[in-house]
């Protein structure tokens, strides 16, 4: 059974150096904001698995792995989007080394979960969120659903004004 928390104290696990230990976990995850749009994550709360070991000193080796639904409009056509992705996440901890290896989600032994299935789920999803990944889009005459107008669909072509003059010029 999985416990439901945003953060998780890694100290109470009392791992010595090149200990290790896998925890499930249910976390809350937010909504994500992309191009303008809302976007739920699904299921909520999202179960993740984070798999810890302690490296020497008072470092951690994390893995965070889970899956998750991000629904909201296609970017393409409006209608609703569901797309699920398999994200995948490695964070390395290894206090007074340096900036480059200190995570930002782990402070004081804490880790912030919530924050780590956040970005990571924004870094795994695509520039643009499909409802299906052949998905057309809509008309740009009309606006129509292309992806149920078919491809019958068409507009007959208005000409370009600005070649009006040449149809009033005879060769005789």
């Amino acid at each position: 059974m999985a416990g439901r928390t945003d953060t998780y104290d890694l100290g109470g696990l009392r791992l010595t150096s090149g200990e290790g230990r896998r925890l499930e976990l249910e976390v809350s995850a937010e909504p994500l904001q992309l191009g303008g749009e809302r976007y739920e994550v699904a299921p909520d709360p999202v179960s993740v698995r984070v798999d810890v070991s302690r490296t020497t000193g008072d470092g951690y080796a994390l893995r965070l792995a889970f899956v998750a639904r991000l629904v909201g409009p296609c970017m393409r056509c409006l209608s609703q989007a569901a797309p699920q992705f398999e994200v995948q996440a490695r964070e390395f901890d290894q206090p007074g080394t340096g900036e480059e290896l200190e995570s930002p989600y782990l402070r004081d032994g804490v880790l912030d979960v919530r924050a780590w299935v956040r970005d990571a789920l924004a870094l795994a999803v695509p520039a643009q969120v499909l409802c299906r990944p052949d998905c057309a889009g809509l008309c740009p005459v009309c606006g129509a659903d292309l992806n149920e107008a078919g491809p019958d669909h068409e507009h007959p072509s208005e000409p370009d004004p600005r070649w009006a003059k040449l149809s009033e010029l005879r060769l005789d």
